[in-house]
């Protein structure tokens, strides 16, 4: 069963095939390193290496921390709720590494800031009004540089962004 996803721009090009199986996408996911495999080889792939420990994308070689599943058309599949379910897990297990070095951390960045703003971006995805809120605040503040609270504050601060 092919998995469709949503032609929001998200998901492997359509005529991409899974490095591990070599078909058809099955639930895509895209790891961190930006690279797309199906559900079910990635886990297995987790699985069949060390559960202990994040798996290794079979392309690059880097860990991988986070997988992101395209948008799910089918709710009422149980293998693939399942599978849903396994991607969460790993997740959870290994998504926020506190052992992970600030240079592995800054090579994700671009990642996930695409992931956010496309998600931001679309009125098909809703975020909480605190998230938003929080997204904002964060990116005028980063944009407008901390100067302008030092000066009211009083304190040093550097800003972020020259």
């Amino acid at each position: 069963m092919d998995v469709e996803h949503h032609s929001s721009g998200e998901g492997p090009a359509t005529n991409d095939r899974c490095s591990i199986c070599h078909e058809n996408f099955q639930l895509p996911c895209q790891a961190n390193c930006s690279h797309w495999f199906c559900a079910n080889c990635i886990i297995q792939v987790w699985q069949y290496s060390s559960p202990l420990q994040p798996c290794k994308c079979p392309l690059c070689r880097r860990p991988i921390n986070l997988l992101l599943p395209t948008d799910v058309v089918d709710n009422n599949n149980y293998e693939q709720d399942s599978l849903l379910g396994d991607i969460q897990k790993y997740n959870r297990l290994f998504g926020e590494q506190s052992n992970a070095s600030i240079a592995e951390r800054l090579r994700d960045l671009p990642f996930l800031l695409r992931r956010l703003f496309r998600d931001f971006a679309n009125p098909n995805v809703s975020f909480p009004l605190v998230i938003r809120a929080r997204i904002f605040v964060t990116v005028v503040v980063n944009r407008v540089g901390l100067e302008i609270i030092s000066r009211n504050v009083g304190g040093d601060f550097e800003p972020l962004f020259l």
